[in-house]
């Protein structure tokens, strides 16, 4: 797989690391039901607040290490420096919640993060019209 890493990751996970703060960060769509339910649910597990989360639709360019469009397309994370996107980036933000912890390291494995990732390229293919379906099942504003 292929991660998307330069001198910004290496930056944001040093800062990230002297400050105490979270161990992975996940940008995410969160104009996206989908995605803001997925989220919501880590939020919840995460409970000792080892995930930073960044909702690309309302960050500034400050809080993106690219293109919000790229962070829009696919979902990302850092690890340990390492700007990783797809299945990589679930495993990674998997990995830092200890009850998804056993789903991460098994996707850690090559072979796993295969298929994992041909799965997650299906759904990308399905997701505007889950997404339709989602927004049409919420609460009218």
């Amino acid at each position: 797989m292929q991660s998307a890493a330069g001198p910004i990751a290496g930056i944001c996970a040093v800062a990230h690391h002297l400050s105490g703060m979270a161990d992975v960060t996940v940008w995410y769509d969160g104009s996206c039901p989908l995605c803001s339910r997925e989220i919501a649910l880590i939020r919840r597990l995460d409970r000792r607040g080892s995930i930073r989360f960044v909702d690309v639709a309302q960050a500034g360019p400050a809080a993106c290490p690219i293109g919000r469009e790229a962070l829009l397309a696919r979902f990302h994370a850092m690890e340990n420096g390492r700007l990783l996107s797809g299945a990589e980036a679930f495993a990674a933000m998997w990995r830092a919640v200890p009850a998804l912890r056993p789903f991460g390291r098994l996707f850690a494995r090559p072979s796993a993060l295969i298929v994992l990732e041909r799965l997650y390229r299906m759904f990308l293919r399905l997701r505007p019209g889950l997404q339709r379906l989602a927004r049409k099942g919420e609460p009218r504003r």
